[in-house]
Formats: structure tokens, sequence, C-alpha cells
């Protein structure tokens, strides 16, 4: 018998999400998704936790993530710029060499 197919975060929040609120018990969640009251029951108790710690870190700024990410916009946008005046250079430079360079239609 193979392993069960793997349940993606989303649906499994969205089941914890639904026993946390008391729309359905940990029992009814397992038989209609087809998966072990001890896996929704270690969701929920994952889910907690991660809630509990993010209250006590008491982060309000931005993720890791998202720091990187805004880091890494910011290094594109200066490659971007230096490529510009890169550009640019090499325009008048060439326009020194061969000329004007003509309009495009």
């Amino acid at each position: 018998m193979g392993r069960p197919p793997v349940i993606p975060p989303e649906k499994k929040t969205r089941i914890v999400l639904a026993v946390i609120a008391g729309e359905t018990t940990i029992a009814e969640a397992a038989r209609k998704e087809q998966v072990s009251e001890q896996s929704i029951g270690r969701w929920r108790s994952d889910f907690l936790e991660a809630g509990k710690a993010a209250l006590v870190s008491g982060r309000t700024g931005p993720t890791t993530r998202e720091e990187q990410l805004e880091a890494e916009v910011a290094d594109l946008t200066q490659a971007l710029g230096e490529a510009a005046v890169e550009l640019r250079v090499w325009k008048k430079s060439a326009e020194g060499r061969l000329g004007p360079s003509r309009p495009s239609r």
C-alpha cells in the first residue's frame, strides 16, 4: 500500500480553521477528507503553536522573505540604472565615431 497523497498547506489550513471554529469535529473532518484524526490533531497543534510563537515574537514588520525580496528589488533597480547609464555612454561614443544615429521609423 502506497503513501497517501500530500495535502497542500492551504487545504490543511482550511480543515484546521473549520475544526477550531467548531464547524466540524476532528472525527468528521478526518472522515470527509480521508485522513487520520491524528493528522488533523497534529495540524491543529502545529497551527496553534505557530500562532502563539508569532504573537510572542510580536512581529509587525516585514518577514525575512519580504526583506530578501526588497533587497533583491533594490539590487536589480541599481543594476538597471547602471545598465542605462552604460548604454547612454556607448551611444554617445558611437555617435562620436559614426555620426548621429538615424531616427527609427
